[in-house]
């Protein structure tokens, strides 16, 4: 069979399952595309993706990436035991502060946003616009298998990212389930088939509708990002002006200089370099959040308190912003406890508890390593013993047949009867 042949249905999808895929899922795709084209990576790219259904609605609500192996016959799989570890990890539960009513909640890693907890739904990879091939095969029946019975395939288009800049533009991505249909033979292979033979049925691929759903909170992220993409859009347009314009007035000069080879990056691991953006982005939000605040202290400390004898220059009273500051001021106090005392007393009790933890830890660890090495000096005095004994009963072997034994009562000295 062509690997390279699209193994999408010409049937319509007759499940009625409609997906609604959320933001977070497309920043995540995106994200481990982009990092892989600028790394310049080898292999496949894809991940799973962690969502509900309830009865024909599937929502596609997170996804993380996924390494990937090479199976007994060459064929691109997921390795078990990590994916395995990987679910574990998304069942486990932590607690987490909900910032939107800022109260202690339990949540999973793979329920960030809401309860009960998120599930296997199904996987995601890019693929051309024709749809999914051989290729994506061995990966969708290990999901089939091991994890989820009706898993879906979610085939990002690369090809089509030209087309898709427009605001109108359909995303370059479709989201297919799987069928068995009998004939995995061609059209021309079809008309040849001897009448009576049944068709060996095959996996294929039915293209599913699909929507996009965007919650309150994950609409304020996309709109975080859209500004920040924007202005670091306008930087890089600026940067790579001015770089234009030095770089043709000193061109006679660097005219026929050898380039200076980049720094690579590859004493980095891909967790060090994933440990880095998430620090970047962390500290992208803090300063955004200084800025902020920063603006509404300009604000509330120019205008003036008298707004009789306020100047033309000074800024206009605004009620329902000085509202909207007091209400935030107010929910600022809630993240810093009132009674610092009780609260550092508390901090550092839980700070004991973890270096006592650790200290168990490492005497238990200890205690152990003195066990290995008495059992172990135990074998090795065993053994010198026995050897000391060997030693002691060969030379007493030795010394009695270097001596002549006396003679037998009734002998003579030549070995006849005494006389």
């Amino acid at each position: 069979m062509d690997s390279t042949r699209s193994l999408v249905s010409q049937k319509t999808s007759d499940s009625d399952l409609h997906i609604q895929l959320h933001p977070l899922v497309l920043l995540t795709i995106s994200d481990h595309i982009t990092r892989h084209a600028a790394r310049q990576q080898q292999g496949r790219v894809l991940g799973a993706l962690l969502g509900q259904q309830n009865g024909q609605v599937i929502t596609l609500e997170h996804a993380f990436e996924c390494p990937t192996t090479t199976g007994p016959n060459g064929e691109v799989l997921l390795p078990a035991e990590w994916f395995e570890e990987r679910v574990k990890q998304c069942s486990y539960t932590l607690p987490r502060i909900d910032f939107a009513d800022l109260l202690l909640t339990k949540s999973t890693v793979k329920d960030v946003h809401k309860a009960p907890p998120l599930e296997l739904v199904g996987w995601w990879s890019t693929s051309p616009a024709s749809g999914p091939d051989a290729s994506h095969l061995p990966i969708h029946r290990q999901l089939l298998q091991d994890y989820n019975e009706s898993a879906i395939f979610l085939a990002f288009h690369p090809s089509q990212l030209q087309a898709s800049e427009s605001h109108n533009a359909k995303l370059p991505l479709t989201i297919y389930e799987s069928v068995l249909e009998g004939g995995n033979a061609n059209d021309a292979s079809k008309d040849m088939q001897i009448d009576g033979e049944e068709s060996v049925p095959g996996l294929r691929f039915r293209e599913l509708r699909y929507s996009v759903e965007t919650e309150e909170s994950e609409m304020i992220g996309v709109n975080t990002i859209v500004q920040n993409s924007g202005t670091a859009a306008t930087e890089t347009n600026l940067t790579s002006t001015n770089t234009a314009t030095s770089s043709a007035s000193n061109d006679q000069q660097v005219k026929g200089a050898k380039k200076t080879p980049a720094k690579s990056t590859s004493g980095l691991t891909q967790e060090e370099e994933e440990l880095i953006g998430n620090l970047t982005t962390r500290l992208n939000a803090i300063r955004t959040l200084e800025s902020r605040i920063s603006l509404m202290k300009s604000y509330v400390s120019s205008i003036c308190s008298d707004p009789e004898n306020a100047s033309p220059t000074s800024p206009a009273w605004s009620h329902p912003l000085l509202r909207d500051i007091n209400s935030l001021l107010a929910h600022l106090e809630l993240l810093s406890p009132s009674e610092q005392s009780s609260f550092a007393t508390e901090v550092v009790s839980q700070k004991n508890d973890v270096l006592m933890a650790s200290l168990l830890g490492r005497m238990g660890e200890g205690v152990k390593n003195l066990r290995e090495v008495g059992y172990k000096n135990t074998i090795v005095r065993g053994q010198r013993q026995s050897t000391s004994m060997q030693k002691k009963a060969a030379a007493g072997e030795r010394m009695r047949g270097g001596h002549h034994l006396p003679q037998q009562f009734g002998q003579g000295p030549g070995g006849g009867p005494r006389a």
